[in-house]
């Protein structure tokens, strides 16, 4: 029963516009934020991370020494080997040059063919994953067994084989190299897990409603189907970028990554273990860039740990 004196509507919407207890509606967005937001180690590794491509990506604008030139002294001796102090705070290397520069530098060499390893892995494993299983039938049978082929090979030693062709092939852009071959090696993941949510999602309502409406199969993978797929997506290329800072530091340490005397992380704290172990005492060597490496790559998981609990409205996220 209601009451004449409502305002004109009708139900539980006039009652509660009557006793000022309208409700505002909460977008999509809005919930993501304030879920991520609760999540305080993601938010302090989306600081930490912005910081580390703000130092990268500005390195040219800052008041660096050069990283790959010879620091003289004011007798024009070459300052190697110098432990940390105030005019290098990092120290200088074996061959007299800044660390601290070396490193920031270095973390832009890693980051460029981690965001790139991780576009790549995005594209290719949401085509394939997503023609799969929209299509199913022999289609989905052939670009499974092809990933399952490519998730059956033995991560580093093909990595190793195939990095040390591609340094030569590409030789001076050994950055764009690596890229190349970790997202061709990573992308079978997320075509597996694209390809399970595209199974589940093609036969929810909203899709048949777009065949009937006449709609094309491009249209509905692509404007219908994908979008709600994308926590997943987003979520795996978030690891994948710290996945590919690893294998880049370790194909770098081993010897197959950029050519000196381009800083990268893995190779200097390789090139600082070696003169650690020989008996220099340079400690600063492979400590700074080794701390840079592992604050990066815990920043990642941090983020796509974040990213995950915020986009799956199923996780209960605690205070942490």
């Amino acid at each position: 029963m209601t009451d004449r004196n409502l305002p004109p509507g009708d139900g539980y919407a006039a009652l509660d516009e009557a006793e000022g207890l309208t409700v505002e509606p909460v977008t999509q967005w809005q919930l993501f934020r304030s879920r991520f937001v609760r999540h305080r180690l993601a938010m302090m590794a989306a600081v930490v991370l912005g910081i580390i491509l703000a130092l990268a990506l500005f390195a040219d604008f800052l008041p660096l020494e050069n990283p790959t030139d010879q620091l003289e002294d004011d007798n024009g001796r070459i300052v190697n080997l110098l432990s940390p102090r105030a005019e290098y705070w990092f120290g200088t290397d074996e061959l007299g040059q800044d660390v601290l520069s070396r490193v920031i530098y270095g973390g832009r060499t890693s980051l460029t063919v981690a965001v790139l390893t991780g576009l790549m892995v995005a594209t290719f494993g949401t085509l394939v994953g997503s023609i799969a299983g929209y299509y199913g039938g022999w289609i989905d049978t052939l670009l499974m067994r092809f990933t399952d082929l490519i998730l059956s090979l033995p991560l580093l030693p093909v990595a190793i084989v195939a990095a040390a062709w591609l340094r030569e092939a590409f030789r001076g852009r050994e950055a764009l190299s690596l890229a190349i071959l970790l997202g061709t090696l990573l992308w079978g993941t997320l075509a597996r897990i694209v390809r399970a949510e595209f199974l589940s999602l093609r036969e929810k309502e909203f899709v048949e409603a777009a065949r009937a409406a006449g709609a094309r199969d491009r249209r509905i993978i692509f404007r219908h189907i994908l979008p709600n797929a994308l926590s997943p997506i987003i979520v795996n290329a978030t690891l994948v970028i710290g996945l590919a800072i690893i294998l880049e530091a370790a194909l770098s340490f081993l010897g197959f990554g950029v050519r000196p005397p381009e800083p990268a992380w893995g190779a200097m704290a390789a090139n600082g273990g070696r003169l650690a172990v020989g008996g220099s005492g340079a400690w600063w060597l492979v400590l700074f860039p080794s701390v840079a490496l592992i604050v990066t790559v815990l920043s990642v998981n941090f983020l796509g740990d974040g990213l995950r609990d915020a986009l799956d409205p199923t996780q209960t996220i605690e205070r942490r």
